[in-house]
């Protein structure tokens, strides 16, 4: 018999510990490949850990309600034979100290500790292992699956531009007075500053804007709010109708909605729009809003009043905050006119919503030019400068505002 270790696996860059909530399997029982041993929740999601292998649950390493930090073993999986495909990198120091089997920080999907040491071996790094056909529980890639993959992979890919494009930067020096107040980075404030470092080192960032009138959309959600609230017991945003246009122009010009793995553009099928969300703690989550162009206005609008609300109850699964491919940011709703975000790699663009504010413009008419008093709104758009020109971004930006201009004041939700 040999001894399968499982450890608490990395949920994402800002998890560092996460807590048994419940085990699903207890000493003794049969574990088949895939099954859930247990359920977890961080601070952000809960989950499940599935096992990468077969065998008999030999020991539970904690109990019910214990935290426990990302890489430690929690359980010991008893297997028939000897475990070939796992090396000793799947014990809990190796695992821990592991680098990712990627160029970047937040794979689209969960993988076991096994898969991940596969990928590590064969050098596959986290865009090509994405495009691996799962069939495990949720699409989970399985063991068989990397196997099979394996037989038919011709060639090691390039590597990515995230590993060619790691620079080493010296910051210039600080020096202190008295009075000052030096606070320590948490390991979240860490790894969020490191990630928003790659992404600069490693796309090219130019920001295009585009003011729109959102007259006829301010005055639709005036009228239609109060009904929505009383039939649907919950509020319509604007959110949903911004998103909406993303997803519609991401159609028209799908080049948008891609990825950079070495010299290749990947444009992406789903349009999965991510949507920024403030916690209660004042950090920021990213839930994703899946197919987003095939939606209506009524189902988006469902689907961002879950995901925010279950955002902030901290109730969010981990396939709901990744997989994204393409971004929104509300800068408006902290009353800034716009910005200029950082675009969350391995993406290539990010919309930013600026604040709804009245102002006075020149308004056409059959009659003639005259000064009217508008709703108006500042969209700016980051792009990565390696894959989206100018002209790209720009009629991307020109055709979500003639969306937004042109909506139908008449139609229900």
């Amino acid at each position: 018999m040999a001894k399968f270790e499982i450890v608490m696996p990395k949920m994402g860059e800002s998890i560092i510990e996460a807590t048994i909530t419940k085990w699903l399997k207890a000493v003794g029982d049969s574990v088949e490949e895939d099954d859930a041993l247990v359920e977890i929740a961080t601070d952000k999601v809960d989950s499940e850990i599935p096992s990468p292998v077969e065998g008999s649950m030999a020991e539970l390493l904690f109990n019910e309600g214990d935290t426990v930090e990302v890489g430690k073993v929690i359980a010991i999986i008893e297997t028939e034979g000897e475990v070939a495909d796992a090396p000793a990198s799947t014990t809990a120091a190796a695992v821990a100290a592991a680098p990712e089997p990627a160029s970047v920080k937040a794979p689209d999907r969960f993988y076991s500790p096994l898969i991940k040491s596969i990928a590590k071996k064969e050098n596959i790094a986290i865009e090509e292992l994405e495009r691996i056909p799962g069939t495990g529980k949720d699409g989970r890639v399985t063991k068989q699956d990397m196997l099979d993959y394996l037989k038919t992979r011709t060639a090691t890919p390039t590597p990515t531009a995230a590993a060619s494009a790691k620079v080493a930067i010296e910051a210039t020096g600080v020096t202190t007075e008295a009075g000052d107040e030096i606070i320590e980075m948490n390991r979240m404030r860490r790894l969020i500053a490191d990630h928003m470092v790659m992404s600069k080192q490693v796309s090219p960032h130019v920001t295009s804007f585009i003011d729109v009138d959102v007259t006829n959309i301010v005055n639709w959600r005036n009228r239609v709010k109060d009904a929505f609230l009383k039939r649907e017991r919950e509020k319509i945003t604007f959110t949903p109708i911004f998103l909406d246009s993303a997803a519609k122009a991401i159609k028209d010009f799908p080049g948008i909605n891609a990825s950079v793995d070495g010299n290749n553009i990947i444009i992406r099928k789903q349009v999965n729009i991510g949507m920024a969300t403030a916690l209660p703690n004042g950090n920021l989550i990213v839930p994703v809003i899946r197919n987003a162009d095939e939606k209506s206005l009524l189902g988006i609008t469902k689907d961002v009043n879950d995901l925010a609300g279950r955002a902030r109850a901290n109730n969010l699964l981990p396939d709901e905050i990744q997989g994204g491919t393409f971004t929104l940011t509300n800068f408006g709703s902290f009353d800034s006119l716009t910005g200029t975000p950082i675009i969350n790699q391995p993406q290539v663009a990010i919309l930013g919503i600026g604040a709804i504010r009245k102002q006075a413009v020149v308004v056409e008419t059959p009659q003639g030019d005259m000064i009217g008093i508008r709703h108006i709104m500042i969209l700016s758009l980051a792009y990565d400068h390696r894959v989206v020109d100018g002209a790209l971004a720009g009629m991307y930006l020109k055709r979500v505002k003639e969306l937004l201009e042109n909506f139908d004041i008449n139609q229900s939700i």
